[in-house]
């Protein structure tokens, strides 16, 4: 007989990306909210960093009248908070922490983390202070808000945290408030990360790999220490995925207690004349900005091809899709043009005003502009790995290349000067989306993509790629017919990746509109399994887990 799970009552999860879009993990959170928010019913409070006192964010929403007799008593205890809405679906309760008064305390709080946890913070550098004291300043808020509000009932409560950078402030929780279940997880290991990112083979050696020596060949002995000793100490450790899983048994000497899978909300998406009206909108953008920058009339059977994310230029797969690029445009086989973009944020300088110029005038242009594959001007232009790639394939979107490059190198915010459109808006457009990761824990980018009804093709070293061939069952592997095409990846077969590429874009091209449609409904189809109402239950399970040993802890004090 199955025992019945322990449900808490109040959840508390912080992380860096609260009211803070800056990457992957904002999209866990905010359209994972909702779900929660239906279940817990304002009993879910998020935490995040206050970097917007004195100017509106956007993503906030202040009211000054929630809990403000505890507000009160926070700033009497020297913690500066405002409090109110996060402006998502669901509009969950949140805490805005001021995390700027405890820098002058900064080393006796490490000193305590030593003691306590032997966490090294001796090596620390670059964004570590920051991360840590916003870290602190969180576990000093559930601190506070616990004892004044939830102290003298029979409240289980849960604290989750995310990534190394809030690992301070849950073994603060853990010392401070005891009774607290706590919840650390892990997206991505930050050693991982680095040994990937600095072109060490990570896969067929990770048996190998010491995570403890390689944080100080790499220099990255502070991060990994917070992450590892949080790891070792709190009720339940999670990560994302079983490739992190494994990679976290191996680098951080700790076997995950649970996996949360990352879901999706299809309230993102629209339907029915609306998609229609949407994805011609986002074409028509794409083919204009393309025809401004290069001076090539696109025909309407161009095909569309992007990718997108974090500008890690081998972790992300940017390098072997710029090489697929170029192999492309040498196929035979290739009867259409294709145009490619690279939607990754770099040191961007601002939108070129010629091509603002071009855009705003609304004609059809014959004659290419001055680098033609950049829509923005970047800072420190020479030294850039996409436009060091194109100069590196002698790639300048010359009429006669079928594959035309673009790099777009801002956040598509709505705001950045040319597209104007937000990520969301300019993704449906798109025929195809690649994602030739060498290093992606979860993999949002291709589940936004099939969301969209964009097939995708992404690798078996993502999360994501191993859950769509799990999908797929019968150890199949996932097709691009499936809406996703896995294509197998190691440590040393990138010219094998790239062609695959090749192969799945000259597939695409040969396909007729009936077989194009059939991909892009299971495209859709598949993206319904991996909405947030199927895999909340594996975050039950999680509180489940660290309730339990909270519960033991508390019956033994």
């Amino acid at each position: 007989m199955e025992i019945e799970k322990i449900i808490p009552t109040f959840v508390f999860e912080s992380s860096w990306e609260v009211c803070n879009k800056v990457g992957g993990i904002y999209t866990v959170l905010s359209t994972r909210a909702k779900t929660l928010q239906e279940q817990l019913n304002d009993r879910l409070i998020f935490i995040g960093p206050d970097f917007w006192r004195g100017k509106d964010n956007p993503l906030f929403i202040e009211d000054k009248s929630q809990w403000s007799k505890w507000v009160k008593k926070a700033k009497s205890e020297g913690i500066g908070v405002r409090v109110g809405r996060w402006n998502i679906p669901g509009r969950p309760c949140v805490v805005l922490v001021d995390f700027t008064p405890y820098f002058v305390a900064r080393d006796h709080i490490y000193g305590e983390a030593w003691a306590a946890y032997g966490v090294d913070s001796l090596h620390a550098y670059g964004d570590y202070d920051e991360a840590s004291m916003f870290s602190y300043a969180a576990g000093r808020v559930v601190e506070s808000y616990y004892n004044y509000y939830l102290s003298k009932g029979n409240e289980r409560v849960v604290y989750q945290a995310h990534e190394w950078m809030t690992g301070l402030g849950a073994l603060y929780v853990r010392s401070h408030v005891p009774a607290i279940a706590t919840i650390f997880t892990t997206h991505a290991t930050s050693i991982g990360r680095s040994i990937a990112g600095n072109n060490k083979p990570l896969y067929d050696y990770l048996y190998a790999y010491n995570g403890n020596q390689m944080a100080q060949e790499l220099n990255m002995e502070a991060k990994h220490s917070i992450e590892r000793q949080t790891a070792h100490n709190v009720d339940c450790f999670t990560t994302v995925s079983d490739v992190t899983a494994r990679e976290c048994e191996e680098l951080i000497d700790r076997h995950c207690d649970a996996v949360l899978m990352n879901g999706f909300e299809s309230d993102f998406v629209p339907t029915g004349r609306t998609f229609a009206n949407h994805r011609s909108k986002a074409r028509q953008m794409l083919l204009s900005v393309a025809n401004a920058l290069t001076g090539v009339d696109y025909p309407e059977d161009t095909i569309i091809v992007a990718t997108s994310g974090r500008y890690e230029f081998k972790n992300k797969g940017i390098d072997v899709f710029l090489e697929a690029m170029h192999r492309l445009d040498w196929q035979e086989g290739l009867k259409r043009p294709v145009v490619a973009f690279i939607e990754v944020p770099a040191w961007v300088a601002g939108p070129r005003r010629d091509l603002q110029e071009r855009l705003s005038a609304g004609k059809t242009y014959d004659t290419p502009l001055p680098m033609p594959f950049l829509t923005h001007e970047l800072n420190d232009i020479a030294n850039d790995n996409v436009l060091g790639s194109l100069r590196w394939f002698n790639k300048s979107n010359r009429p006669e290349e079928r594959v035309k490059v673009i790099f777009v190198p801002c956040y598509l915010d709505g705001h950045d000067g040319i597209f104007n459109m937000s990520y969301y808006d300019v993704l449906i457009g798109n025929d195809l989306s690649v994602y030739a990761s060498y290093y992606e824990p979860w993999g949002y980018t291709p589940l936004e993509s099939i969301a969209f009804h964009v097939p995708t093709v992404t690798t078996s070293l993502s999360g994501f790629g191993l859950w769509a061939n799990k999908v797929k069952g019968d150890d199949g592997r996932s097709t691009l017919k499936d809406g996703v095409e896995v294509i197998q990846r190691t440590d040393y077969n990138y010219s094998d990746v790239a062609d695959g590429i090749v192969h799945s874009l000259l597939t695409y091209a040969q396909w007729s509109k009936e077989e194009v449609e059939v991909a892009r409904h299971a495209a859709s189809e598949l993206s319904q399994k991996a909405l947030w109402q199927h895999f909340i239950r594996y975050y039950y399970d999680a509180y489940d887990i660290a309730l339990r040993k909270a519960e033991i802890r508390m019956e033994k004090l």
